[in-house]
């Protein structure tokens, strides 16, 4: 049975995307790729140059290397050869992911290393612009959805579990402006693909989304034999 077909989960921030795509990939035994890790990459670059000009900084990127790499299943991101996978998962990364994510010199070429890991299909793929611009052949899209303060509720506990302490409305704050700017970007702007399956996971467990992607997933790949 061939089950190889490429599955694409957008949403907004903190929707639920990622530990739904990681789960769903265990339960297929696919490859999933965290898009927004090679985004947080560059804006720690960024960050590590003091927040340069923009012009200043496009040649600094275009002379680093961003690779994604895969412990098993387990995906790994490098920024010039060093594994930054921790160091980009904190807050100031987090509050400037939107901006540097909004380049067009970063999504250019950020965007050709995410198809390159498609072709081979059996991916699960997750950001805000992958059924609409990376993946717009994939066969199964999913459009994932929640409230603003279940979405903070659960970025307040990943910051929680990091050990980091961040003010709850901040949080907020943060996640409705990063909506803003991502559904307002002139390249690749987050929205809906027209023939994605809209979930909205406020209220639901993570087993609960799993479960119901993973029963789309079957679906498709039984259409596909």
């Amino acid at each position: 049975m061939n089950n190889k077909i490429n599955i694409a989960i957008d949403g907004p921030a903190s929707s639920g995307k990622s530990t739904t795509a990681k789960l769903l990939a265990n339960k297929l035994s696919y490859r999933y790729l965290d898009t927004g890790a090679t985004y947080r990459a560059a804006t720690y670059l960024w960050i590590l140059n003091d927040k340069i000009d923009i012009s200043e900084f496009q040649k600094v990127f275009e002379k680093s290397n961003i690779e994604i790499k895969f412990d098993g299943l387990k995906q790994l991101t490098f920024l010039n050869g060093i594994d930054v996978s921790l160091e980009i998962r904190n807050q100031e990364v987090t509050a400037n992911v939107s901006f540097i994510s909004s380049l067009g010199f970063v999504r250019t070429s950020l965007v050709n290393l995410q198809r390159e890991f498609a072709k081979s299909k059996s991916v699960i793929v997750d950001g805000r612009d992958i059924g609409t611009v990376v993946l717009p052949d994939a066969e199964l899209k999913i459009y994932l959805v929640a409230s603003i303060e279940e979405r903070a509720k659960r970025r307040h506990l990943e910051y929680q579990k990091m050990g980091q302490q961040i003010d709850f409305d901040t949080l907020k704050n943060e996640i409705a402006n990063r909506d803003k700017l991502d559904s307002e970007r002139e390249i690749s702007p987050l929205r809906k693909a027209e023939d994605a399956v809209e979930i909205d996971t406020t209220g639901l467990t993570i087993g609960d989304q799993v479960n119901r992607i993973y029963k789309l997933a079957l679906k498709k790949i039984n259409e596909h034999n």
